[in-house]
C-alpha cells in the first residue's frame, strides 16, 4: 500500500474491478471428445483428453495450452513399472499428482524426491529442464497399484 491510502479504498477498488471483470455469460459446451490413449515414457499407457491436437487449426482453438495426462488405475507386477526416465520440457509447468502408488522424481535444478498418495509435484520449466519420474523403488520391487 502506498502511504495515506486507506484498507477500504483499497477493498472498495477491488471489488469495483471485480464486478466489471467478471462474467456471468452462460457458454454452451463447444465439443465433447474422447480421450486418445497413447504409450508415454518408458512405455505406459496414458489417456489425453486434452493436448492430442492433430492438427495447427485445432491447436489454435485451445487456448491456453495444455495437456493433460491420466494414467491408470493400473496394475504393475514386480519390477514391471519403469516410469518416464529423463525427458526435457521447456516453457511449461508440470503438475504430478500422485492417487495411487508412488514416484521418484529427479530433475536437472538437483530437486529430488518420492511423491505418495495425496502428493503433488509442480515443476517450473522455464527456458528448459530435464526430468524423470521414475517407479520408487519398494514400488518398482513389490508392484502395485499406480494412479496419476
Amino acid at each position: 500500500l502506498r502511504p495515506g491510502i486507506s484498507i477500504s479504498l483499497v477493498r472498495k477498488q477491488a471489488q469495483q474491478y471485480k464486478k466489471k471483470t467478471m462474467s456471468t455469460t452462460a457458454r454452451s459446451v463447444s465439443n465433447i471428445r474422447k480421450a486418445i490413449q497413447t504409450l508415454e515414457g518408458g512405455g505406459f499407457r496414458v489417456r489425453r483428453p486434452v493436448g492430442a491436437m492433430n492438427s495447427q487449426e485445432k491447436l489454435m482453438r485451445t487456448s491456453p495450452f495444455l495437456m493433460l495426462d491420466h494414467l491408470g488405475p493400473a496394475d504393475y507386477g514386480p519390477r514391471e513399472f519403469c516410469g518416464a526416465p529423463d525427458h526435457p520440457h521447456r516453457g511449461q509447468e508440470t503438475v504430478t499428482i500422485i492417487l495411487d502408488g508412488a514416484l521418484e522424481h529427479r530433475d536437472s535444478t538437483g530437486c529430488h524426491g518420492i511423491l505418495g498418495p495425496g502428493w503433488c509435484q509442480w515443476l517450473t520449466c522455464g527456458k528448459g529442464v530435464i526430468h524423470s519420474e521414475q517407479a520408487e523403488s519398494e514400488f518398482f520391487e513389490k508392484g502395485g497399484r499406480l494412479e496419476r
